[in-house]
Protein backbone atom coordinates (compact mmCIF):
# COMPACT_ATOMS: atom_id res chain seq x y z
CA UNK A 1 0.00 0.00 0.00
CA UNK A 2 2.72 2.48 0.99
CA UNK A 3 4.82 1.83 -2.12
CA UNK A 4 1.74 2.13 -4.33
CA UNK A 5 0.83 5.53 -2.86
CA UNK A 6 4.44 6.69 -3.21
CA UNK A 7 4.55 5.61 -6.87
CA UNK A 8 1.26 7.37 -7.64
CA UNK A 9 2.40 10.58 -5.95
CA UNK A 10 5.68 10.45 -7.85
CA UNK A 11 3.89 9.99 -11.17
CA UNK A 12 1.71 13.07 -10.71
CA UNK A 13 4.50 15.15 -9.14
CA UNK A 14 6.53 15.20 -12.36
CA UNK A 15 3.54 16.27 -14.47
CA UNK A 16 4.09 20.06 -14.22
CA UNK A 17 7.51 19.82 -15.87
CA UNK A 18 6.21 17.43 -18.53
CA UNK A 19 3.19 19.61 -19.38
CA UNK A 20 4.86 23.03 -19.63
CA UNK A 21 7.44 24.00 -22.28
CA UNK A 22 8.70 26.82 -20.04
CA UNK A 23 8.06 26.10 -16.34
CA UNK A 24 6.67 29.15 -14.53
CA UNK A 25 9.54 29.58 -12.08
CA UNK A 26 10.87 33.03 -11.25
CA UNK A 27 14.44 32.44 -12.45
CA UNK A 28 13.76 29.80 -15.10
CA UNK A 29 13.33 32.08 -18.16
CA UNK A 30 16.58 33.85 -17.24
CA UNK A 31 18.42 30.53 -17.03
CA UNK A 32 16.89 29.45 -20.34
CA UNK A 33 18.06 32.68 -21.99
CA UNK A 34 21.61 32.02 -20.77
CA UNK A 35 21.47 28.47 -22.12
CA UNK A 36 20.64 29.88 -25.56
CA UNK A 37 23.68 32.17 -25.41
CA UNK A 38 26.00 29.35 -24.35
CA UNK A 39 24.61 26.96 -26.95
CA UNK A 40 24.93 29.48 -29.79
CA UNK A 41 28.33 30.86 -28.84
CA UNK A 42 30.73 30.72 -31.76
CA UNK A 43 27.95 30.23 -34.32
CA UNK A 44 26.52 32.72 -36.84
CA UNK A 45 23.52 33.14 -34.50
CA UNK A 46 25.65 34.20 -31.50
CA UNK A 47 24.30 37.21 -29.60
CA UNK A 48 26.42 40.30 -30.37
CA UNK A 49 25.96 41.84 -26.90
CA UNK A 50 27.30 38.95 -24.79
CA UNK A 51 30.45 36.89 -24.59
CA UNK A 52 31.20 33.58 -22.91
CA UNK A 53 33.88 33.79 -20.22
CA UNK A 54 34.64 30.49 -18.51
CA UNK A 55 36.58 30.45 -15.25
CA UNK A 56 37.06 28.16 -12.26
CA UNK A 57 33.62 28.99 -10.89
CA UNK A 58 31.23 26.82 -8.92
CA UNK A 59 27.48 26.88 -9.65
CA UNK A 60 27.87 25.70 -13.24
CA UNK A 61 25.71 22.57 -13.23
CA UNK A 62 23.33 23.46 -16.05
CA UNK A 63 25.87 25.70 -17.80
CA UNK A 64 28.15 22.69 -18.31
CA UNK A 65 25.50 20.09 -19.16
CA UNK A 66 22.64 21.79 -21.02
CA UNK A 67 24.69 23.05 -24.04
CA UNK A 68 25.98 19.50 -24.51
CA UNK A 69 22.47 18.08 -24.25
CA UNK A 70 21.28 20.74 -26.72
CA UNK A 71 23.37 19.07 -29.42
CA UNK A 72 20.76 16.31 -29.42
CA UNK A 73 17.59 18.36 -28.93
CA UNK A 74 16.36 21.94 -28.73
CA UNK A 75 17.78 24.22 -26.05
CA UNK A 76 14.31 24.56 -24.54
CA UNK A 77 13.92 20.79 -24.29
CA UNK A 78 17.44 20.31 -22.94
CA UNK A 79 16.87 22.89 -20.20
CA UNK A 80 13.57 21.32 -19.21
CA UNK A 81 15.18 17.87 -19.22
CA UNK A 82 17.87 19.18 -16.88
CA UNK A 83 15.15 20.39 -14.51
CA UNK A 84 13.45 16.99 -14.65
CA UNK A 85 16.80 15.30 -14.00
CA UNK A 86 17.26 17.56 -10.97
CA UNK A 87 13.88 16.51 -9.61
CA UNK A 88 14.68 12.84 -10.19
CA UNK A 89 17.97 13.31 -8.33
CA UNK A 90 16.13 14.87 -5.39
CA UNK A 91 13.69 11.96 -5.11
CA UNK A 92 16.15 9.24 -6.05
CA UNK A 93 18.91 10.66 -3.85
CA UNK A 94 16.62 10.81 -0.82
CA UNK A 95 15.55 7.21 -1.40
CA UNK A 96 19.15 6.05 -1.87
CA UNK A 97 20.23 7.79 1.32
CA UNK A 98 17.49 6.14 3.35
CA UNK A 99 18.27 2.74 1.83
CA UNK A 100 21.99 3.20 2.61
CA UNK A 101 21.17 3.99 6.23
CA UNK A 102 18.28 1.60 6.91
CA UNK A 103 18.39 -1.03 4.18
CA UNK A 104 14.86 -0.05 3.08
CA UNK A 105 12.84 2.95 1.91
CA UNK A 106 10.18 4.23 4.24
CA UNK A 107 9.95 8.00 4.79
CA UNK A 108 12.39 9.73 2.45
CA UNK A 109 10.38 9.37 -0.76
CA UNK A 110 7.34 11.08 0.76
CA UNK A 111 9.49 13.87 2.19
CA UNK A 112 11.13 14.44 -1.20
CA UNK A 113 7.80 14.66 -3.02
CA UNK A 114 6.33 16.98 -0.39
CA UNK A 115 9.27 19.37 -0.88
CA UNK A 116 9.68 18.91 -4.63
CA UNK A 117 8.07 22.29 -5.33
CA UNK A 118 9.09 24.03 -2.13
CA UNK A 119 10.01 27.68 -2.32
CA UNK A 120 13.69 27.45 -3.40
CA UNK A 121 12.86 24.93 -6.10
CA UNK A 122 9.75 26.73 -7.39
CA UNK A 123 11.74 29.97 -7.59
CA UNK A 124 14.00 28.24 -10.07
CA UNK A 125 17.23 27.67 -8.12
CA UNK A 126 17.93 24.86 -10.56
CA UNK A 127 21.67 24.43 -10.06
CA UNK A 128 21.07 24.20 -6.32
CA UNK A 129 18.33 21.62 -6.84
CA UNK A 130 20.57 19.56 -9.10
CA UNK A 131 23.49 19.92 -6.69
CA UNK A 132 21.40 19.00 -3.66
CA UNK A 133 20.17 15.85 -5.39
CA UNK A 134 23.77 14.99 -6.23
CA UNK A 135 24.77 15.69 -2.61
CA UNK A 136 22.13 13.24 -1.36
CA UNK A 137 23.63 10.56 -3.60
CA UNK A 138 27.14 11.42 -2.40
CA UNK A 139 26.14 11.22 1.26
CA UNK A 140 24.50 7.85 0.63
CA UNK A 141 27.56 6.39 -1.08
CA UNK A 142 29.86 7.74 1.63
CA UNK A 143 27.73 6.12 4.35
CA UNK A 144 27.91 2.81 2.51
CA UNK A 145 31.70 3.04 2.73
CA UNK A 146 31.92 4.56 6.21
CA UNK A 147 33.14 1.34 7.83
CA UNK A 148 35.29 0.23 4.90
CA UNK A 149 38.85 0.94 3.86
CA UNK A 150 39.87 4.58 3.71
CA UNK A 151 41.19 4.69 0.10
CA UNK A 152 37.77 3.88 -1.35
CA UNK A 153 36.08 6.37 0.95
CA UNK A 154 38.65 9.06 0.10
CA UNK A 155 38.32 8.49 -3.66
CA UNK A 156 34.51 8.59 -3.60
CA UNK A 157 34.56 11.72 -1.46
CA UNK A 158 36.99 13.44 -3.85
CA UNK A 159 34.82 12.63 -6.86
CA UNK A 160 31.65 13.98 -5.25
CA UNK A 161 33.41 17.09 -3.90
CA UNK A 162 34.62 17.95 -7.41
CA UNK A 163 31.20 17.29 -8.94
CA UNK A 164 29.39 19.30 -6.27
CA UNK A 165 31.79 22.23 -6.58
CA UNK A 166 31.00 22.38 -10.28
CA UNK A 167 27.26 21.91 -9.72
CA UNK A 168 26.58 24.38 -6.90
CA UNK A 169 28.76 25.71 -4.10
CA UNK A 170 26.09 25.55 -1.38
CA UNK A 171 25.21 21.95 -2.24
CA UNK A 172 28.87 21.18 -1.52
CA UNK A 173 28.43 22.95 1.82
CA UNK A 174 25.39 20.79 2.67
CA UNK A 175 27.31 17.66 1.72
CA UNK A 176 30.33 18.65 3.84
CA UNK A 177 28.25 19.75 6.84
CA UNK A 178 26.23 16.51 6.83
CA UNK A 179 29.24 14.22 6.64
CA UNK A 180 31.18 16.34 9.11
CA UNK A 181 28.37 16.10 11.66
CA UNK A 182 28.00 12.38 11.01
CA UNK A 183 31.73 11.80 11.52
CA UNK A 184 31.69 13.82 14.75
CA UNK A 185 28.82 11.68 16.05
CA UNK A 186 30.59 8.53 14.93
CA UNK A 187 33.82 9.56 16.63
CA UNK A 188 32.00 10.27 19.89
CA UNK A 189 29.76 7.20 19.67
CA UNK A 190 32.58 4.76 18.92
CA UNK A 191 35.21 6.38 21.15
CA UNK A 192 37.70 6.75 18.29
CA UNK A 193 41.13 8.10 19.20
CA UNK A 194 41.99 11.73 18.47
CA UNK A 195 44.57 10.67 15.89
CA UNK A 196 42.11 8.48 13.98
CA UNK A 197 39.42 11.15 14.26
CA UNK A 198 41.75 13.80 12.85
CA UNK A 199 42.66 11.49 9.99
CA UNK A 200 39.00 10.83 9.08
CA UNK A 201 38.02 14.50 9.23
CA UNK A 202 41.16 15.53 7.36
CA UNK A 203 40.52 13.05 4.58
CA UNK A 204 36.97 14.42 4.32
CA UNK A 205 38.18 18.03 4.05
CA UNK A 206 41.29 17.68 1.85
CA UNK A 207 39.53 17.54 -1.57
CA UNK A 208 37.54 20.70 -0.81
CA UNK A 209 40.64 22.52 0.42
CA UNK A 210 42.48 21.57 -2.77
CA UNK A 211 39.63 22.95 -4.90
CA UNK A 212 39.56 26.21 -2.99
CA UNK A 213 43.32 26.56 -3.41
CA UNK A 214 43.00 26.01 -7.16
CA UNK A 215 40.20 28.56 -7.31
CA UNK A 216 42.38 31.11 -5.53
CA UNK A 217 45.35 30.49 -7.81
CA UNK A 218 43.26 30.72 -10.99
CA UNK A 219 41.43 33.90 -9.91
CA UNK A 220 38.16 32.03 -9.71
CA UNK A 221 35.40 33.22 -7.42
CA UNK A 222 32.08 32.25 -5.89
CA UNK A 223 30.12 35.45 -6.43
CA UNK A 224 30.42 39.22 -6.38
CA UNK A 225 27.47 40.53 -4.37
CA UNK A 226 28.95 40.05 -0.91
CA UNK A 227 27.31 38.86 2.30
CA UNK A 228 24.12 40.19 3.93
CA UNK A 229 22.02 39.31 6.97
CA UNK A 230 18.23 39.47 7.08
CA UNK A 231 17.60 38.11 10.56
CA UNK A 232 13.96 39.17 10.62
CA UNK A 233 13.11 36.58 7.94
CA UNK A 234 14.44 33.57 9.86
CA UNK A 235 11.23 33.08 11.92
CA UNK A 236 9.17 33.45 8.74
CA UNK A 237 10.83 31.02 6.35
CA UNK A 238 9.68 27.76 8.04
CA UNK A 239 6.06 28.78 7.37
CA UNK A 240 6.89 30.11 3.90
CA UNK A 241 8.91 27.16 2.66
CA UNK A 242 6.31 24.71 1.37
CA UNK A 243 4.90 26.77 -1.50
CA UNK A 244 6.54 29.38 -3.68
CA UNK A 245 3.23 30.79 -4.90
CA UNK A 246 0.81 31.04 -1.96
CA UNK A 247 1.56 32.18 1.56
CA UNK A 248 -1.78 30.76 2.74
CA UNK A 249 -1.15 27.31 1.29
CA UNK A 250 2.44 27.35 2.49
CA UNK A 251 1.46 28.20 6.05
CA UNK A 252 -1.41 25.70 6.03
CA UNK A 253 0.64 22.77 4.72
CA UNK A 254 3.68 23.72 6.80
CA UNK A 255 1.66 23.82 10.00
CA UNK A 256 -0.05 20.55 9.11
CA UNK A 257 3.32 18.89 8.63
CA UNK A 258 4.79 20.34 11.83
CA UNK A 259 1.77 19.37 13.93
CA UNK A 260 1.75 15.86 12.48
CA UNK A 261 5.46 15.36 13.19
CA UNK A 262 5.12 16.74 16.72
CA UNK A 263 2.09 14.52 17.41
CA UNK A 264 3.91 11.42 16.12
CA UNK A 265 7.02 12.25 18.14
CA UNK A 266 5.05 12.77 21.37
CA UNK A 267 3.23 9.48 20.85
CA UNK A 268 6.61 7.78 20.42
CA UNK A 269 5.94 6.48 16.92
CA UNK A 270 8.46 8.83 15.29
CA UNK A 271 12.00 8.83 16.66
CA UNK A 272 15.33 10.32 15.63
CA UNK A 273 18.22 7.97 16.02
CA UNK A 274 21.31 9.38 17.83
CA UNK A 275 23.10 10.35 14.61
CA UNK A 276 19.89 12.05 13.47
CA UNK A 277 19.79 14.13 16.66
CA UNK A 278 23.31 15.39 15.92
CA UNK A 279 22.29 16.25 12.38
CA UNK A 280 19.05 17.96 13.43
CA UNK A 281 20.86 20.13 15.97
CA UNK A 282 23.58 20.89 13.45
CA UNK A 283 21.11 21.96 10.77
CA UNK A 284 19.21 24.11 13.27
CA UNK A 285 22.40 25.89 14.34
CA UNK A 286 23.46 26.30 10.71
CA UNK A 287 20.10 27.83 9.83
CA UNK A 288 20.34 30.32 12.69
CA UNK A 289 23.94 31.44 12.13
CA UNK A 290 24.33 31.43 8.36
CA UNK A 291 23.71 34.74 6.49
CA UNK A 292 20.81 35.08 4.12
CA UNK A 293 23.21 36.08 1.34
CA UNK A 294 26.63 34.42 1.36
CA UNK A 295 29.29 35.07 -1.31
CA UNK A 296 26.61 36.48 -3.58
CA UNK A 297 24.25 33.49 -3.21
CA UNK A 298 20.86 34.67 -1.98
CA UNK A 299 18.48 32.91 0.42
CA UNK A 300 21.21 30.62 1.73
CA UNK A 301 19.56 30.12 5.13
CA UNK A 302 16.27 29.27 3.40
CA UNK A 303 17.97 26.45 1.49
CA UNK A 304 18.97 24.71 4.72
CA UNK A 305 15.33 23.81 5.39
CA UNK A 306 14.68 21.55 2.36
CA UNK A 307 18.18 20.09 2.74
CA UNK A 308 17.37 19.04 6.32
CA UNK A 309 13.92 17.78 5.25
CA UNK A 310 15.51 15.52 2.64
CA UNK A 311 18.37 14.20 4.81
CA UNK A 312 16.82 13.67 8.25
CA UNK A 313 14.21 11.03 7.21
CA UNK A 314 17.09 8.62 6.62
CA UNK A 315 17.91 8.95 10.31
CA UNK A 316 14.33 8.58 11.58
CA UNK A 317 12.26 5.57 12.50
CA UNK A 318 8.48 5.48 12.19
CA UNK A 319 6.54 2.66 13.86
CA UNK A 320 2.82 3.03 13.23
CA UNK A 321 0.84 0.75 15.55
CA UNK A 322 -2.13 -0.02 13.32
CA UNK A 323 -3.63 0.20 9.85
CA UNK A 324 -5.65 3.24 10.94
CA UNK A 325 -2.42 5.04 11.85
CA UNK A 326 -0.87 4.13 8.50
CA UNK A 327 -3.90 5.36 6.58
CA UNK A 328 -3.92 8.61 8.55
CA UNK A 329 -0.21 9.16 7.93
CA UNK A 330 -0.59 8.50 4.20
CA UNK A 331 -3.58 10.83 4.05
CA UNK A 332 -1.68 13.68 5.70
CA UNK A 333 1.47 13.48 3.58
CA UNK A 334 -0.51 12.83 0.39
CA UNK A 335 -2.77 15.80 1.13
CA UNK A 336 0.19 18.12 1.71
CA UNK A 337 1.87 16.96 -1.50
CA UNK A 338 -1.25 17.17 -3.66
CA UNK A 339 -2.32 20.58 -2.34
CA UNK A 340 1.08 22.04 -3.16
CA UNK A 341 1.05 20.30 -6.54
CA UNK A 342 -2.40 21.71 -7.33
CA UNK A 343 -1.10 25.23 -6.67
CA UNK A 344 1.86 24.61 -8.98
CA UNK A 345 -0.38 23.39 -11.80
CA UNK A 346 -2.80 26.29 -11.27
CA UNK A 347 0.09 28.72 -11.81
CA UNK A 348 2.14 26.90 -14.44
CA UNK A 349 -0.56 25.88 -16.90
CA UNK A 350 -1.95 29.40 -17.56
CA UNK A 351 1.60 30.69 -18.00
CA UNK A 352 1.93 28.60 -21.15
CA UNK A 353 -0.20 31.21 -22.94
CA UNK A 354 1.61 34.12 -21.28
CA UNK A 355 5.04 32.85 -22.32
CA UNK A 356 3.78 32.11 -25.83
CA UNK A 357 2.49 35.70 -26.09
CA UNK A 358 5.79 37.27 -25.06
CA UNK A 359 7.75 34.99 -27.40
CA UNK A 360 5.47 36.15 -30.24
CA UNK A 361 6.16 39.77 -29.29
CA UNK A 362 9.92 39.29 -29.73
CA UNK A 363 9.36 39.08 -33.48
CA UNK A 364 8.30 42.75 -33.42
CA UNK A 365 11.70 43.78 -32.08
CA UNK A 366 14.53 44.65 -34.45
CA UNK A 367 17.37 42.16 -34.08
CA UNK A 368 20.33 43.40 -32.06
CA UNK A 369 18.27 45.98 -30.14
CA UNK A 370 18.55 46.99 -26.50
CA UNK A 371 15.49 46.12 -24.42
CA UNK A 372 14.66 47.61 -21.02
CA UNK A 373 12.25 45.92 -18.60
CA UNK A 374 9.94 47.93 -16.34
CA UNK A 375 6.84 47.31 -14.25
CA UNK A 376 3.56 49.15 -13.83
CA UNK A 377 3.04 48.26 -10.18
CA UNK A 378 4.95 47.51 -7.01
CA UNK A 379 4.27 43.87 -6.17
CA UNK A 380 6.56 43.90 -3.14
CA UNK A 381 9.35 41.54 -2.22
CA UNK A 382 9.30 37.99 -0.92
CA UNK A 383 8.37 36.47 1.42
CA UNK A 384 5.27 38.69 1.63
CA UNK A 385 4.45 39.30 -2.03
CA UNK A 386 2.06 37.36 -4.21
CA UNK A 387 4.58 35.35 -6.21
CA UNK A 388 2.12 34.26 -8.88
CA UNK A 389 3.22 37.30 -10.92
CA UNK A 390 6.95 36.76 -10.44
CA UNK A 391 7.44 34.10 -13.16
CA UNK A 392 6.94 36.87 -15.73
CA UNK A 393 9.67 39.15 -14.38
CA UNK A 394 12.52 37.54 -16.28
CA UNK A 395 10.54 36.42 -19.33
CA UNK A 396 11.77 39.42 -21.40
CA UNK A 397 15.34 38.11 -21.06
CA UNK A 398 14.40 35.51 -23.70
CA UNK A 399 14.71 38.36 -26.20
CA UNK A 400 18.46 37.69 -26.11
CA UNK A 401 17.68 34.59 -28.18
CA UNK A 402 14.61 35.45 -30.21
CA UNK A 403 15.78 38.96 -31.16
CA UNK A 404 19.53 38.78 -30.43
CA UNK A 405 18.81 41.65 -28.06
CA UNK A 406 20.54 43.06 -25.01
CA UNK A 407 18.46 42.83 -21.83
CA UNK A 408 20.10 44.39 -18.75
CA UNK A 409 18.86 41.93 -16.12
CA UNK A 410 20.12 38.75 -17.74
CA UNK A 411 22.06 36.75 -15.13
CA UNK A 412 25.72 37.61 -15.81
CA UNK A 413 27.24 37.90 -12.35
CA UNK A 414 31.00 37.34 -12.21
CA UNK A 415 31.78 34.23 -10.22
CA UNK A 416 28.42 32.58 -10.87
CA UNK A 417 27.64 32.62 -14.60
CA UNK A 418 30.07 32.15 -17.52
CA UNK A 419 28.32 34.82 -19.60
CA UNK A 420 29.00 38.55 -19.43
CA UNK A 421 27.89 41.66 -21.28
CA UNK A 422 30.36 43.03 -23.79
CA UNK A 423 32.17 46.26 -23.05
CA UNK A 424 29.85 48.41 -25.17
CA UNK A 425 26.82 47.63 -22.99
CA UNK A 426 28.41 46.54 -19.70
CA UNK A 427 27.53 49.80 -17.95
CA UNK A 428 23.86 49.02 -18.56
CA UNK A 429 23.95 45.46 -17.20
CA UNK A 430 22.34 44.71 -13.82
CA UNK A 431 22.85 40.96 -13.38
CA UNK A 432 20.34 40.58 -10.53
CA UNK A 433 18.05 43.57 -10.95
CA UNK A 434 14.30 43.37 -11.37
CA UNK A 435 11.99 45.47 -13.52
CA UNK A 436 12.31 49.24 -13.13
CA UNK A 437 9.14 50.96 -11.79
CA UNK A 438 7.37 52.89 -14.53
CA UNK A 439 7.07 55.89 -12.22
CA UNK A 440 10.85 56.13 -11.99
CA UNK A 441 11.20 55.88 -15.77
CA UNK A 442 8.61 58.63 -16.24
CA UNK A 443 10.34 60.87 -13.70
CA UNK A 444 13.68 60.49 -15.48
CA UNK A 445 12.22 61.05 -18.95
CA UNK A 446 10.44 64.25 -17.84
CA UNK A 447 13.58 65.74 -16.31
CA UNK A 448 12.79 64.99 -12.64
CA UNK A 449 15.15 62.12 -11.84
CA UNK A 450 15.50 61.26 -8.12
CA UNK A 451 18.96 61.53 -6.63
CA UNK A 452 19.16 57.78 -6.04
CA UNK A 453 18.19 56.77 -9.59
CA UNK A 454 20.29 53.77 -10.71
CA UNK A 455 23.01 54.77 -13.19
CA UNK A 456 21.88 52.32 -15.88
CA UNK A 457 18.50 54.08 -16.33
CA UNK A 458 19.49 57.76 -16.00
CA UNK A 459 19.43 58.12 -19.77
CA UNK A 460 17.29 55.08 -20.55
CA UNK A 461 15.33 56.79 -23.33
CA UNK A 462 18.61 57.22 -25.22
CA UNK A 463 20.30 53.93 -24.32
CA UNK A 464 17.44 51.51 -25.07
CA UNK A 465 15.30 50.84 -28.13
CA UNK A 466 12.32 49.02 -26.58
CA UNK A 467 10.58 48.84 -23.24
CA UNK A 468 8.54 46.02 -21.73
CA UNK A 469 6.23 47.08 -18.93
CA UNK A 470 5.13 44.10 -16.86
CA UNK A 471 2.22 43.93 -14.47
CA UNK A 472 -1.33 45.29 -14.42
CA UNK A 473 -2.32 47.25 -17.49
CA UNK A 474 -2.00 51.01 -17.16
CA UNK A 475 -2.21 53.91 -19.62
CA UNK A 476 0.89 54.69 -21.64
CA UNK A 477 3.01 56.59 -19.09
CA UNK A 478 4.87 58.59 -21.77
CA UNK A 479 2.76 58.85 -24.93
CA UNK A 480 5.15 61.40 -26.44
CA UNK A 481 8.05 58.97 -26.08
CA UNK A 482 6.60 55.44 -26.26
CA UNK A 483 4.69 53.79 -29.11
CA UNK A 484 2.59 50.69 -28.34
CA UNK A 485 3.68 47.63 -30.31
CA UNK A 486 2.12 44.66 -28.56
CA UNK A 487 0.29 43.73 -25.38
CA UNK A 488 -1.10 40.79 -23.46
CA UNK A 489 -2.60 40.30 -20.03
CA UNK A 490 0.81 40.51 -18.33
CA UNK A 491 2.86 42.95 -20.42
CA UNK A 492 2.93 45.83 -22.87
CA UNK A 493 5.73 46.28 -25.41
CA UNK A 494 6.70 49.82 -26.40
CA UNK A 495 9.10 51.18 -28.99
CA UNK A 496 11.11 54.13 -27.67
CA UNK A 497 11.23 57.14 -29.97
CA UNK A 498 14.60 58.75 -30.44
CA UNK A 499 14.74 62.33 -29.22
CA UNK A 500 16.48 64.85 -31.43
Amino acid sequence: MTITVLAMLAAVSFLPVLLTPIPAMVDYPNHLARMYILSQSGTPNANPHYEVAWAFYPNLGMDLLVPQMARLMSVESATRLFLLLSQLLIVGGALLLEWARKGRVHLAGFAALAFLYCLPFSWGFINFEFGLGLALCGIAVYLMLAEGRWPARFAVNAIFVAALYAAHFFSLGIYGATLGLFELWRIRHQGISYRAAAARLGALAIPALVLFAIMHMTAGSIGSEGTSWFLGFKPIWPLRIMSGYSLTVSAMTGLALMISLLFAARRGVLKLEPAGIWLAIGFAVLYLVIPSKLFGTSFVDLRVIPAAALILPAFCSLSLPSRAWRMAALAVISGITLINLAVVLAVWLPYRADYAAIVASFHKIDRGSRVLVGSTGDVGDPPFADLTSYPMFYAPTLAVHYANAFVPNLFTEAGKQPVRAREAVRRLAIPYGGPVPSGLLAAIATGRPPADAPPFVRTWYQDFDYLYLLGPHAPNPLPDLLDDLDASERFVLYKIRRRS
